[in-house]
């Protein structure tokens, strides 16, 4: 499984199972925490994930081929993307259920949340990608490469091959005019960088890629990249 990266986002590969909408959207949920989205991003995210990769499971398809899933935060925060991939032929046709029809609705459902969505076919092989793209005001990208100087109590920074909590930050100046941040951690000693280091920071609590690691237990080792153009 990969981990997220400086562009903030994560791919990961599921079996053809009953759960593994659930564990997507677990998946979302601890992404989305790490990023600080608002209940009302988080929850449309959820539903459009999940019809997502039901429809993607539905799709007539070799048993061992598996479902791509990727999820993005673009535009600085403006906007979510979502991506579900599959090895089945067809693509997703909107339906107009009538008023009795108890099934049928999820595309609508997708079509009225998304900011805009499409498919993409794949050139090489049968498959497609079907991509949603909501609006996400306020979300904050935090995981990832960032500054020394942006680091921000209640986040964890790696270090020594760690993460370690970030307990208090101060700064401290050169004697020529320059900048230094001490950040100290719950454990180990304090770090001191200059403030336009660069070191990787993640929410703290669990995240994207505890959930990741525990999926790729029950489901085995990613199988590649998620296809889309």
């Amino acid at each position: 499984m990969s981990e997220p990266s400086a562009r903030h986002e994560v791919s990961f590969r599921l079996v053809r199972s009953r759960s593994s909408a659930s564990r997507a959207r677990a998946v979302l949920r601890a992404k989305l925490g790490e990023w600080r989205a608002g209940q009302m991003v988080a929850e449309a995210g959820e539903l459009v994930l999940s019809e997502l990769v039901t429809n993607a499971l539905r799709v007539p398809a070799p048993g061992d081929r598996m479902v791509g899933v990727r999820i993005e935060c673009r535009e600085r925060g403006g906007v979510l993307r979502l991506e579900v991939s599959d090895a089945g032929e067809g693509r997703p046709v909107v339906r107009r259920p009538g008023a009795l029809d108890t099934a049928g609705r999820g595309l609508m459902l997708v079509e009225a949340l998304a900011y805009r969505w499409g498919v993409d076919e794949w050139q090489a092989g049968i498959g497609k990608t079907v991509w949603v793209e909501l609006l996400a005001p306020g979300i904050v990208a935090v995981s990832g490469d960032v500054a020394a100087v942006t680091v921000r109590v209640g986040q964890s920074v790696r270090a020594g091959g760690a993460w370690r909590m970030v307990r208090n930050v101060r700064s401290e100046r050169y004697a020529s005019g320059g900048l230094f941040v001490v950040i100290g951690p719950d454990e180990g000693p304090a770090l001191r960088l200059q403030a336009g280091e660069v070191v990787t920071v993640r929410a703290e609590g669990v995240g994207a890629v505890d959930v990741l690691r525990s999926v790729e237990r029950q489901t085995g080792p990613k199988a590649g990249p998620v296809s889309s153009s």
